[in-house]
């Protein structure tokens, strides 16, 4: 089962996201202009797979119609291969998880700084008070004697 339709199950009933798999075949061709047996084609060659109801009907979602609406404009105006469209496509989404993951790191790091300096914070306020810290004196002019103890059992 693919990431995009565990957050679609995971997803609250009756709330419908980009990721909501709502069209049908023809709605869909209609809203990305292409011929249904296009989409059909995009299907088989992988470059966009829309969820499947019970009885195997595709369903697109917002975001599958977007999918559908850019093959064509790279198909069509940059003239780039399915072939590359769907390496461009695969990239794009490799680069789209490395960005969440990134942020998932950030966000456990900024977590470990935070406990970090909790821990230190902890650390200080243990310290005793009654302690003084030692400061150097500064050197004066005074004189010390020094006299040798004298040992009167020799």
């Amino acid at each position: 089962m693919d990431g995009r339709r565990r957050r679609f199950e995971q997803a609250q009933p009756f709330q419908l996201t980009d990721e909501s798999p709502v069209y049908v075949i023809s709605v869909a061709a209609q809203l990305s202009g292409l011929h249904p047996q296009t989409l059909r084609q995009y299907d088989r060659l992988g470059l966009v797979s829309p969820d499947r109801t019970a009885g195997r009907g595709r369903r697109y979602s917002a975001r599958d119609i977007e999918l559908l609406r850019q093959v064509q404009q790279l198909s069509q105006d940059e003239g780039i291969n399915l072939a590359g469209i769907k390496r461009i496509i695969e990239l794009e989404n490799q680069v789209a998880a490395l960005k969440a993951r990134i942020a998932e790191l950030q966000g456990a790091v900024e977590g470990a700084a935070m406990a970090m300096q909790q821990r230190e914070a902890a650390v200080h306020a243990s310290y005793r008070r009654d302690l003084v810290p030692y400061q150097d004196v500064q050197q004066t002019s005074a004189l010390v004697v020094w006299r040798p103890r004298r040992d009167t059992e020799r």
